[in-house]
C-alpha cells in the first residue's frame, strides 16, 4: 500500500500560502486543498443572501441550507455552494473580509471541519489554512508555518488584485492584512498559530520559486528525520 502523506502549510493572509501550496502539490504529485476557499465561499454565500457577516445567529442558520463541496476541474480546485460554482466570485478583499469574520464562528469552522479532514482521509496533498497543522490535520507528516514581513505581504496581495484587475490601494490592502491578522490570532476558536511541531519558513524577499525551494528542503529533512 502507498503511504499517505500529509503537508500542512499554515501562516497570516498574504504569506503565500497559497501559492506555495500549489507549486509543492505539482512538484510532489501531490492533491492541493485550499481550505481558506472554504471560508471565503461562506463568507461569500451569506452576503448573497443578505446575511451580516457578523451576524453568528442568522450565519449559523444558514448553515443548515448550505451544502459545499470541492471539485477539481483540470488540476483546478473549484467550490460549489449548492451546485453553483463562487470560485470566481471570492477572491476579493470585502470576501476576504467576510471570510475572516465567518470562520471566527465555531459552528462554521465544525461545519468544515470533517469536510477537510475527509478530504485528506485516503489521499496524500498539501493542504493550506491557518489551523491545518494544529486542527484539521494534527498528525500531518511535515507541517510549515510560512510568514512575512506584514509590508511584503500587503505588496503581494496589492500586486495579485491588480493583476486581476481589482482597482485597490496600498494602504486600505495593508489595513485589511493588519485588521485580518488581527481577528485570525485573536479569535477564540483555533486562532492562527504556529504547531509545536511546524517548522517557520519567513519568506521575506522571496520569489516564489525560492519559497517553493526552502519549503522542499524542509520536507526532505523532515521526512528523512521520520525515517531515521
Amino acid at each position: 500500500m502507498l503511504q499517505i502523506i500529509h503537508i500542512a502549510i499554515d501562516g497570516p493572509s498574504g504569506a503565500g500560502k497559497s501559492t506555495l501550496a500549489k507549486n509543492l502539490a505539482k512538484s510532489l504529485g501531490m492533491l492541493y486543498v485550499d481550505t481558506g476557499a472554504l471560508y471565503r465561499s461562506i463568507g461569500y454565500w451569506v452576503e448573497q443572501q443578505g446575511i451580516d457577516p457578523a451576524d453568528t445567529q442568522k450565519v449559523i442558520a444558514s448553515l443548515d441550507t448550505m451544502q459545499i463541496e470541492l471539485c477539481y476541474r483540470d488540476g483546478e480546485q473549484l467550490v460549489k455552494v449548492n451546485g453553483q460554482n463562487v470560485s470566481p466570485y471570492i477572491r476579493t478583499g470585502q470576501v476576504a473580509a467576510a471570510a475572516s469574520i465567518v470562520s471566527a464562528i465555531p459552528k462554521v469552522r465544525e461545519f468544515l471541519l470533517n469536510t477537510q479532514r475527509n478530504i485528506a482521509k485516503d489521499r496524500s496533498c498539501v493542504m493550506d489554512g491557518r489551523d491545518i497543522g494544529t486542527k484539521i490535520l494534527p498528525h500531518a507528516n511535515v507541517k510549515i508555518f510560512l510568514t512575512a514581513d506584514q509590508t511584503d505581504r500587503a505588496e503581494r496581495r496589492y500586486q495579485e488584485l491588480c493583476k486581476k484587475g481589482q482597482k485597490v490601494d496600498k494602504e486600505t490592502v495593508q489595513s485589511d492584512i493588519g485588521k485580518r491578522d488581527n481577528t485570525d490570532t485573536s479569535r477564540e476558536t483555533a486562532p492562527l498559530k504556529m504547531a509545536s511541531d511546524a517548522v517557520l519558513l519567513n519568506n521575506s524577499g522571496f520569489t516564489p520559486q525560492q519559497t517553493l525551494e526552502a519549503a522542499l528542503k524542509i520536507i526532505e529533512a523532515k521526512m528523512y528525520e521520520k525515517t531515521v
